[in-house]
């Protein structure tokens, strides 16, 4: 009787062995999806810190070369703590600068200002023009509008006009000065009234005119 009890005891440890070993099987309980992708290394995206650089694009580089992160950026070398890039001095961009591009390390003027601004106007390089009759004008290649204002004379009469289109006045009768309150031309003596002969000084024509009294030829009373 001993002798069964014990053989049943060897059968019942058996079986527990054939149950663990067919519960884990692969056959019946196939591996996850990761599990799968993790014998297979070329499928891990892997973390490329302390390892490499990544730029822009995604492409890999190896620790030491050298490599552009993006398309306007400057040379790089992939080191331990990422990238160390160049920092280069620039050369300063043009004032007058209307078109910059940022395509390199360093940004690149593309258009410069090739005209000038005057009085809401635009004018070529080298340009002359008149804003007005008394000035004179000229785009500088400086994109600068430089201009000069006439000096106009000191006119020889008391009654100047401004003629359209003129910068000075002028005398349109000539040179003349006052005598009284009539205006008299100069060079000549004027009578002015019946007892007065005046003329204009000799190129003092803002001065009054110079009289002098004659005999008077006005009719006598009997």
């Amino acid at each position: 009787m001993a002798l069964h009890i014990h053989e049943a005891c060897i059968l019942l440890l058996v079986i527990p062995g054939l149950v663990t070993s067919a519960a884990i099987s692969h056959e019946d309980y196939p591996a996850d999806e990761g599990d799968q992708t993790s014998s297979n290394d070329n499928l891990i995206f892997d973390d490329y810190r302390g390892k490499g650089c990544v730029d822009d694009s995604g492409f890999v580089y190896k620790l030491g070369e050298r490599f552009f992160p993006g398309h306007s950026n400057c040379p790089c070398v992939c080191a331990l703590d990422g990238p160390v890039c160049d920092q280069p001095e620039c050369p300063k961009i043009h004032p007058k600068c209307t078109k910059v591009e940022h395509n390199g390390c360093c940004p690149e003027c593309k258009e410069v200002k090739n005209f000038c601004e005057y009085h809401g106007k635009n004018y070529k390089i080298l340009e002359e023009f008149k804003p007005s009759p008394c000035e004179w004008c000229r785009c500088e290649p400086s994109n600068e509008v430089h201009c000069v204002v006439a000096d106009c004379a000191v006119p020889e009469c008391v009654n100047p006009v401004y003629e359209p289109e003129q910068c000075c006045p002028v005398c349109k009768n000539g040179p003349n000065c006052f005598a009284g309150t009539t205006i008299i031309p100069a060079g000549i003596e004027v009578k002015v009234d019946e007892c007065n002969i005046c003329h204009c000084h000799n190129g003092d024509w803002w001065k009054p005119a110079q009289c002098s009294k004659r005999e008077c030829q006005g009719k006598q009373t009997v």
